[in-house]
């Protein structure tokens, strides 16, 4: 089931966008047009505006024990809690934050979906009722045995928190985890199992409003657009500091950040290459598919992507520019590729559609490989298939490695 992106935020209060998008529409001369200028205003805003809560669909019928004394969470069965591998319930305000199993059956209980709580991070499920539940497996890459030090990376909007984990026995090379929109540096934590067996050092990196570095000062999204500049200071960082190969590891927004970065920074000769997960590769597609998923008609999806891409909506949508939506597509700019891409991406990918992706890795064959995955959500690989998430990680790592020491 797709997730909404434009569930549970209310517009700012300072434009309330559905007023402009309604005054907009009147002055076009028809209450119609009004309902749908109000409608892509409201839909245009909420993608570029982060999360401040999450929507708690995960519903908690009971905490039971076993015969073993394992501790295991009953869920009411939707696409969402039965979706395959591991996962984090978290609590609303984050108040809570449990490791879950993999889902299991319960009999008799066809309704019902089980997962075991396998670690309580924080906060206690007392008296909680909902939550909902996210791919980020790990709360600290100690939670997997990773020691990793605290660092900042210099962002244009000021200090963005980063963890380092040291390489074994290729240091100087460095993967720099780009995490998706809505999400945080947790994000790339599955990805250190697979990133330790190549020996590489990782910095899990956090930019522009994420809850963690500060905030731009129109607090919005650039799709990639903007936020590819914290990446470039990350990799900046990563060769004050030793690195010789550096390789950006993007998930979902992530990749489109990645991808950014690559095209358009004075650094991007740095970059070696990329591993993307679940990426957005045309924002175009994305949009159209959460229109649909969202049941807005296709005529107020397509404005809303105009008030997102031109002058004019910016008072709608908060943005201090306009999101270049051309630019963020790459079906569209595959000749214009430089660097070698891994594309990893779920067939079942419901909020992200794999088909950008397929389209990407059959128009530039010399330089995009393409691994996909079946059952897994949206960049859920690692956590449904991980045997095959390491391999792909880690035979890539391992041509590129060769590839430069060779040159």
């Amino acid at each position: 089931m797709a997730r909404k992106i434009v569930d549970k935020l209310e517009p700012r209060k300072t434009v309330p966008a559905t007023l402009i998008g309604a005054g907009l529409g009147v002055a076009a001369g028809s209450l119609v047009a009004a309902s749908v200028s109000a409608l892509a205003g409201y839909f245009a805003r909420r993608v570029v505006t982060p999360e401040e809560r999450r929507a708690s669909n995960a519903v908690i019928r009971e905490i039971t024990t076993d015969a073993q004394g394992k501790l295991w969470m009953h869920l009411a069965r939707d696409a969402e809690t039965a979706e395959p591998g591991g996962c984090t319930f978290l609590a609303e305000f984050d108040a809570c934050a449990v490791r879950l199993s993999a889902p299991q059956d319960v009999a008799g209980k066809p309704k019902i979906v089980a997962r075991q709580i396998e670690q309580v991070y924080r906060g206690t499920l007392d008296g909680v009722k909902r939550g909902y539940l996210s791919g980020a497996m790990y709360e600290h890459p100690s939670d997997l045995g990773f020691e990793a030090e605290d660092v900042s990376v210099s962002l244009d909007v000021g200090d963005g928190p980063a963890w380092l984990v040291p390489g074994t026995s290729h240091q100087d090379v460095w993967v720099i985890g780009v995490h998706g929109r809505g999400a945080r540096r947790t994000e790339s934590i599955r990805a250190l199992p697979a990133l330790a067996k190549a020996g590489v050092s990782t910095l899990l990196m956090s930019y522009r409003n994420d809850g963690l570095a500060p905030t731009a000062p129109d607090g919005r999204y650039g799709l990639g657009d903007t936020e590819w500049l914290d990446v470039e200071a990350a990799v900046h960082f990563a060769t004050s500091r030793g690195a010789r190969q550096v390789i950006l590891l993007g998930w979902s927004m992530g990749g489109a950040i990645s991808l950014q970065m690559a095209d358009r920074s004075d650094l991007a000769d740095r970059v070696d290459s990329l591993m993307l997960v679940g990426p957005v590769i045309n924002w175009v597609d994305v949009l159209s598919h959460q229109a649909r998923a969202n049941k807005i008609p296709q005529s107020v999806g397509r404005f809303g992507q105009w008030l997102l891409s031109n002058e004019a909506g910016r008072w709608i949508t908060g943005q201090a520019a306009p999101v270049n939506l051309k630019r963020l597509n790459w079906v569209d700019r595959a000749e214009e590729l430089s660097h070698p891409i891994l594309l990893m991406h779920s067939r079942d990918d419901q909020f992200v559609p794999n088909g950008p992706s397929l389209k990407l890795a059959a128009l530039r064959p010399d330089l995009v490989s393409l691994k996909t995955f079946t059952l897994a959500g949206h960049t859920r690989e690692p956590n449904v298939d991980p045997d095959g998430f390491t391999q792909a990680v880690s035979d890539f790592l391992a041509a590129r490695i060769n590839a430069y020491t060779a040159r």
